[in-house]
């Protein structure tokens, strides 16, 4: 799928900036190999009474922050010298410390990729926060990496000080409401994700009551995002995750009664198949994932899924090709650049439905 999509179809700025609402983008719906365009105010019409919607309820964090890298020349800073860096704050770990990336700031505060380290370099962050860099989140990777900061409460600096997470095709900087989503609820320990569950985010307060009104249910769950590697194209790193006994209660009972289980974003179907046995249960789970969902491994509670448009080569493709199959997800993408959809968080969306007749041949597994 080697697929180019033209900068003027990467989404600048939120949907309520081009036009009525947040919920004012497309919706392009794929069944199998057919393909249908549509507004996202239709979704209603997509779905029917007994299926589920499972949601991210993780909120974003503003987790931008301006910073200086102290120069390290052997095991002392070099005096005087400073690198401008913006760090973006990606995953807790349960010792304190965090998973971050270093990156170039840009011209209007967008950045660009950088390498992270050395070790044992300082970066000043305001508030007299020092966060020293230790190692690589991965051997032979060099963009993530664990560091440790000098206070506990990393989550009240970023409040204070922090901004959300952009990148170089967005326009400006966007206010953090602009970020959440509607599920987005208060973690009871503060933290969220670096970047917006965004395939949830043109949903509305009203859209989700006339869903509920034509029995369709809701599966929260949560699954706080890392930083995405829209450059590197890494495979994912482990995230934290809940699936709730009241959740896994719902889409299983959901299934038994020929409901389908559709996930809103691919953070949702992570935690869920994590939360999925190979007997197709649904079960009370929360945690750690590191669980990579391929075509090989298949999918085993999700249905369908809905989905923001990514470049093919993003780090979830494989994700996928395991719900819609290979083929039908390359005659998507030519749809939606022929159709001239757009693109990322602020973009306009896919649905991934069965067949009408109600088979999942993508699925490489047993488990259908």
């Amino acid at each position: 799928m080697a697929l180019k999509v033209p900068e003027e179809l990467l989404a600048s700025v939120p949907a309520e900036e081009r036009g009525s609402g947040r919920d004012d983008v497309r919706l392009m719906v794929s069944r199998g190999s057919a393909v249908s365009h549509h507004s996202f105010r239709e979704l209603p019409l997509q779905l029917r009474a007994g299926d589920v919607l499972v949601v991210n309820t993780s909120q974003t964090l503003p987790a931008a922050i301006d910073g200086e890298l102290e120069q390290v020349v052997g095991r002392s800073p070099a005096s005087g010298t400073a690198e401008r860096v913006v760090v973006h704050f990606s995953t807790r770990g349960d010792d304190g410390r965090w998973v971050v990336e270093l990156r170039h700031p840009l011209a209007g505060g967008s950045t660009r990729r950088r390498h992270g380290g050395p070790a044992g370099a300082v970066v000043r962050l305001p508030g007299g926060v020092r966060l020293v860099l230790e190692r690589p989140l991965r051997d032979g990777e060099q963009r993530l990496w664990w560091a440790r900061p000098s206070v506990d409460d990393v989550v009240r600096v970023l409040r204070r000080y922090g901004r959300p997470i952009r990148y170089p095709y967005t326009l400006r900087d966007q206010p953090l409401a602009a970020h959440q989503t509607v599920f987005a609820l208060p973690s009871p320990d503060g933290t969220g994700s670096a970047e917006m569950p965004s395939a949830g985010r043109p949903f509305t307060a009203a859209l989700v009551a006339e869903l509920v009104s034509r029995g369709v249910q809701f599966a929260p769950i949560v699954l706080h995002t890392g930083v995405a590697s829209t450059e590197a194209h890494e495979t994912p790193y482990p995230e934290r995750f809940e699936v709730s006994e009241a959740s896994a209660r719902l889409v299983n009972a959901a299934r038994a009664g020929g409901g389908r289980i559709v996930a809103v974003g691919t953070t949702a179907v992570r935690a869920l198949e994590t939360a999925t046995g190979p007997d197709g249960v649904v079960r009370a789970l929360a945690g750690w994932t590191d669980l990579v969902v391929t075509p090989e491994r298949g999918v085993r509670a999700v249905d369908g899924l809905l989905t923001g448009l990514h470049e093919p080569e993003a780090s979830h493709l494989l994700m996928l090709e395991a719900i819609a199959g290979r083929e039908a997800m390359s005659r998507s993408n030519t749809e939606a650049l022929r159709e001239l959809y757009l693109w990322h968080e602020f973009g306009d969306v896919h649905l991934i439905l069965p067949d009408e007749d109600g088979h999942t041949p993508h699925c490489s597994s047993n488990y259908w």
